[in-house]
């Protein structure tokens, strides 16, 4: 029961990794709220996990959307301990010049400004309290990209500067800011990333992961437990690779 007591936000947590961290936190004591634009699916998550869980449809795109959540946040729980930033998306592999400028916006949107907009509305009860814990989903993307999927790397690169950057600013109000960046997984994301998904799309893509397997929801889950646990208490500004090696 390491989260025993506290108040987490998790975005986009109804399926992929969120869930797994949903369902890692909850196990661990934790109040989790399931932010997500999925809201029929962050419910369903919610009614399986029990009392422990919420559910609220977000767009966490929208400074409209994570204020009202921010708002209804404080009045269920008073405040915020745990927020995690996973809400995220991607494109398919192709030329960088060839991404739709929609498409390009979008990704924008939901990678980088989400995280702004999180900041905005729920730093400044962290601070008030003298304490919290930010974790941002970055991805290996961010460290060693691969090529064609050059405005994703981007938008994830923004997030490994973001986190750093937190990290010591929100240092002296004691909060903590760190990221992980996993190698893709086994998520509806992972489609995307590939480009097909068939036996020899897979393997030529696991040959480049050194311990040959994908994340899993469950190491992802993992990961972050221990970064917003007080196990963690003098970690702040690490981007920690939940990568099987493939950024070696």
């Amino acid at each position: 029961m390491r989260l025993a007591g506290k108040r987490a936000v998790v975005t986009g947590g109804a399926q992929g990794f969120g869930a797994g961290i949903v369902r890692r936190f909850v196990a661990e004591g934790a109040r989790v709220l399931i932010a997500d634009l999925q809201a029929d699916a962050a419910r369903a998550l919610a009614d399986e996990l029990g009392p422990q869980a919420d559910a609220l449809g977000v767009d966490v795109s929208s400074d409209q959307s994570v204020a009202d959540m921010a708002r209804q946040v404080g009045g269920l729980w008073g405040g915020v301990d745990i927020l995690v930033n996973n809400a995220g998306i991607g494109h398919a592999p192709q030329p960088m010049e060839a991404l739709d400028p929609a498409q390009f916006e979008r990704i924008l949107a939901v990678n980088v400004r989400s995280i702004y907009l999180t900041a905005r509305h729920l730093v400044p009860g962290m601070k008030a309290q003298g304490a919290g814990a930010i974790l941002n989903v970055a991805s290996t993307a961010a460290v060693s990209p691969r090529p064609n999927l050059t405005w994703y790397n981007a938008s994830k690169g923004f997030v490994v500067t973001a986190t750093r950057s937190m990290a010591v600013e929100l240092a002296p109000h004691g909060i903590r800011v760190n990221a992980l960046n996993p190698v893709a997984g086994e998520t509806p994301l992972l489609k995307t990333f590939m480009g097909a998904d068939t036996p020899e799309v897979r393997a030529k893509f696991l040959s480049t992961i050194p311990l040959g397997r994908f994340s899993t929801p469950e190491d992802m889950g993992n990961a972050a437990l221990f970064l917003c646990s007080e196990e963690a208490s003098m970690i702040t500004g690490v981007c920690m690779e939940v990568d099987g090696g493939r950024c070696i």
